[in-house]
């Protein structure tokens, strides 16, 4: 009777060698992962760290792999003995193994996209690229660079196809009555394991566990790529309520008095109807520009133009930063002063909230208004985005291509859309013929991923750096950013215009001090006005993209209230000038020479903002901490109250 039972055990022993098989696959995976990421992660990679970070990583396996593979442990533990046959064992099989290989796949292709944006993928990815038509090339294109992982999947499939077990039984020869009592006890003996396993704990007090829980493990908020799995992070954002609303504040009235986002006029002056256009350049992070970078030793820059401007009349602010990693957090970040907590704004579900922006506080002093973006209509989402902000026109590919006065698509990069220099002759033209005052945005795209220069310029632009294709592109941008403002210098409504120029993040890195967690946000903050009159020089303050619609509404006079998760760089005291983002469940402020890092309960760390490696924690040896602590939580409940309540108007 004994040896019967431990025979009728066999189907409860193949799941648990084989689940085995998928922590090994879910191992392989986090070390292709480090090894395509590897300089992310060297400076802080001790050996004692990295097993505390396998350790986490066991956790959030255990939960992607029972949750990927709840259905096979179901076919395999039913206590139904006519399944024993090996024909039903090879569907199991093959369910395990396509199962599997497919989680390996997702991860293997988000190690080559995590460089990118920093953060393991999560749902709001099918939102961001719905509407692209390239995405069949771009991914044949990283296939071919990165042919290895194909080998690697190949060979992991083969192997779990062969060290795969299944039950050496038969129904023929089995009593049922008594198979069916050992396999129902071995799938409710099984079942507590795998809700505790599911949920990260047996703990009644544990909640499931989230995205944010692996910075348990992580010196760096850049490190939970190393801890997470990126079908566990797909499977905790499916349908999920991102925003929770903190409760650090009992009342509004003590929330806003340390922090308010509603912006009141203060003084009263005359209105200026300057033209304001804004140049969004992709992936023009500070790295790339000369003029942030003197003080590396041996540092090449790569736009000449960009450093004239900054040298020769530009307003600029050395410590500036991006809200966000992506195109869509750069956005409402720049357009609309609304930064990226958690998940992009406009990919949420409170992305029908009614919300303001540049163009529509400008609409009511009677401007015209006009998006600009060398891609198809709806690429990015920067259409709806366009219109859910109030612009008046968009102008895309397809308009461009109709303009009898362009090449049509002969200029199409064959990528992205319109490559950058004849788009921006184009955006310079389309101004001449508007009705002053305008107020006009563009949205660069060849800076981007393939990063290829058209044609025309790839002798004067060729490859520098196999290991940063960016470079080439960057200075392709650059001159056409120089050819753009030639072209401005010419119009009637140059001399009366307010330039601002930023990007929408950052991109590849070839320095430490990029590398880090508060390095990846490095963007530049740039305004130019030909009359001089809002200031020039390279300004010792902090600056990011939510700052720049209230320094423009300000510096034009704008008198009605606004919301705006920023301030007026141009009134605003330096030591009173900040930045704020989050990197995989950490907010990062920066104030006060310091960047502070909170994980929505309690501070981690606190940087100086001199040590630019992040190497010195200063935690709790900072005066100015429980103050910045404090004012971080006004500003995370503001955002996340006037969200989840549609309150993001005045």
């Amino acid at each position: 009777m004994k040896k019967a039972v431990l025979s009728l055990l066999q189907p409860l022993a193949a799941v648990l060698y084989n689940l085995l098989l998928a922590y090994i696959v879910y191992f392989i995976a986090r070390m292709a992962f480090l090894a395509e990421n590897y300089s992310l992660f060297a400076d802080s990679l001790t050996l004692p760290h990295f097993m505390e970070m396998l350790r986490g990583g066991v956790m959030f396996d255990t939960s992607a792999i029972l949750y990927t593979n709840a259905l096979w442990v179901v076919l395999m533990l039913l206590p139904v003995s006519r399944k024993e046959n090996p024909v039903y064992h090879n569907v199991c099989r093959w369910v395990f193994v396509v199962v599997n290989i497919l989680a390996l796949i997702i991860n293997l292709g988000d190690s080559v996209y995590f460089q990118y944006t920093m953060r393991r993928t999560t749902t709001t990815v099918f939102n961001e690229f719905q509407n692209e038509t390239n995405l069949g090339g771009i991914f044949l294109q990283e296939s071919i660079s990165h042919w290895y992982f194909f080998l690697l999947t190949a060979f992991v499939a083969w192997c779990l196809y062969r060290l795969y077990r299944s039950p050496r039984l038969h129904y023929r020869q089995l009593n049922w009555k008594l198979y069916a009592v050992v396999t129902l006890l071995s799938l409710a003996a099984f079942a507590p394991f795998c809700v505790a396993g599911m949920r990260g704990g047996w703990t009644r007090d544990i909640r499931p566990i989230t995205i944010s829980n692996a910075n348990n493990y992580c010196d760096r908020p850049t490190e939970t790529g190393l801890v997470l799995n990126t079908p566990f992070a797909l499977i905790r954002t499916i349908g999920k309520n991102i925003f929770e609303v903190p409760d650090y504040f009992s009342s509004e009235q003590e929330m806003a008095a340390v922090y308010n986002p509603i912006h009141q006029p203060q003084l009263r002056q005359e209105f200026r109807k300057k033209n304001v256009v804004v140049i969004i350049i992709e992936s023009f992070g500070r790295e790339y520009i000369g003029a942030y970078n003197r003080h590396i030793p041996g540092y090449k820059g790569f736009t000449p133009f960009t450093d004239s401007l900054i040298a020769n009349g530009a307003l600029t602010y050395r410590y500036s930063y991006c809200n966000g990693r992506k195109s869509i957090d750069g956005m409402p970040s720049i357009l609309s002063s609304i930064p990226m907590f958690v998940e992009p704004f406009f990919l949420s579900p409170y992305s029908t909230n009614s919300v303001s922006g540049m163009a529509d506080c400008l609409n009511g002093k009677g401007y015209t208004t006009a998006f600009f973006h060398g891609a198809e209509r709806g690429s990015m989402g920067f259409m709806a985005f366009a219109r859910a902000t109030k612009f008046k026109e968009y102008y895309g590919r397809e308009d461009f291509v109709a303009d009898p006065h362009t090449r049509g698509d002969e200029d199409f990069d064959g990528w992205w859309g319109i490559s950058d220099e004849p788009f921006m002759q184009y955006f310079c033209r389309k101004m001449t013929e508007m009705q002053q005052p305008f107020m006009t945005a563009l949205f660069t795209l060849s800076s981007h991923h393939p990063f290829r220069v058209p044609e025309p310029y790839k002798e004067m632009f060729p490859e520098e750096n196999p290991d940063m294709p960016i470079y080439k592109v960057i200075r392709y941008t650059d001159m056409a950013l120089q050819h753009f403002f030639a072209s401005a210098r010419r119009q009637p409504w140059f001399e009366n215009t307010v330039f601002a120029i930023t990007s929408d993040h950052t991109n590849m890195t070839a320095y430490e001090e990029y590398r880090t967690d508060l390095g990846g946000f490095c963007s530049p903050v740039i305004f130019y006005d030909p009359s001089g009159e809002m200031g020039s020089g390279m300004v010792d303050a902090i600056a990011q993209q939510t700052d720049i619609m209230p320094t423009i509404l300000k510096y034009l006079g704008y008198d009605k209230p606004y919301l705006s998760f920023g301030v007026d760089l141009l009134s605003t005291p330096a030591e009173e000038t900040w930045a704020v983002n989050y990197l995989n469940g950490i907010y990062q402020y920066v104030k006060h020479g310091y960047v502070l890092q909170f994980d929505g309960q309690k501070t981690r760390a606190v940087y100086a903002l001199d040590d630019k490696l992040m190497k010195n924690n200063l935690l709790g040896k900072v005066s100015e901490q429980n103050m910045m602590e404090r004012e971080l939580k006004a500003i995370i409940q503001q955002y996340m109250e006037r969200v989840t309540e549609n309150r993001l108007l005045p």
